[in-house]
Order: structure tokens, then C-alpha cells, then sequence
């Protein structure tokens, strides 16, 4: 298969097909002329790295949950402690996003949004502390 189809199967755009093969995640087969042929097997590892990548998992993640995939002689539990890890980060995104949240929606309603220029959401922009 060339790259075209093989994105049409996997979902993937051919740049991010590209960038995989780049980086070491998939080794499509080149042909006399140069050209990517794509396997069968490359096409499920792909559209496994777009269903990994779309939980956000991150590509050193998605290396290691594919070496995992091929071992037929894994332990589950390492897939576990991997998704575990990626589901305690997400946890936390929330905590820190729901505190954003809030902050912001408090500063929206502190802000009387007329033609004055006194404004309690600049006012506080002026003074958060950088991280």
C-alpha cells in the first residue's frame, strides 16, 4: 500500500504517517523506486497510535505501549501502570483547569463590562504571579 491509502485506512494525515516513520514508531517497507509500501501490520500499528494518541497519550507512551502490543508475552500490568500514570496527569489537568475555571468566571462577573475602563480582569492580570 502507499501512503495515501494507508492513511485513508488508519485516519492518520500522511505528514503525521511521515513523522512516525521518522521518528522509529512504524518501518514501512521501501520499494526498488524509494517509495513507502505499507503492510497490513503497519496500518493497524498506525491507527493503534491514532486511537493512543487521541487519549493524549504522549509518543515516548505510545513507543512503549506498541513494544508492549507486539510482546505476546506482556504483562498486563504494565499497560496498566502506563494508562494509570495517564489517567492520574489528566486527573490532575482537571484540578488545575476547574481552579482556572473558576478564577476566570469570578473575574468575569467582577467586571462590569461597560464603557469604563476600570477593569477587575486586567487589574488582576497585572499581578498574578508567573509560574
Amino acid at each position: 500500500m502507499n501512503i495515501g491509502d494507508v492513511a485513508k485506512l488508519s485516519g492518520l494525515p500522511p505528514k503525521t504517517i511521515r513523522y512516525y516513520e521518522d521518528i522509529g514508531l512504524i518501518s514501512p517497507l521501501r520499494d526498488a523506486n524509494g517509495y513507502r509500501s505499507f503492510r497490513e501490520s503497519d496500518t493497524h500499528k498506525l491507527a493503534f497510535l491514532g486511537r493512543a494518541r487521541a487519549l493524549g497519550f504522549t509518543i515516548e507512551d505510545c513507543r512503549t505501549l506498541l513494544a508492549l502490543w507486539d510482546d505476546k508475552q506482556r504483562a498486563s500490568g504494565d499497560v496498566r501502570a502506563i494508562a494509570q500514570e495517564h489517567l492520574a496527569q489528566i486527573e490532575r489537568k482537571i484540578i488545575d483547569l476547574q481552579a482556572i475555571q473558576e478564577t476566570l468566571s469570578h473575574l468575569v462577573r467582577e467586571c462590569s463590562g461597560d464603557g469604563r475602563p476600570d477593569c477587575p480582569i486586567l487589574k488582576t492580570l497585572e499581578v498574578l504571579p508567573l509560574r
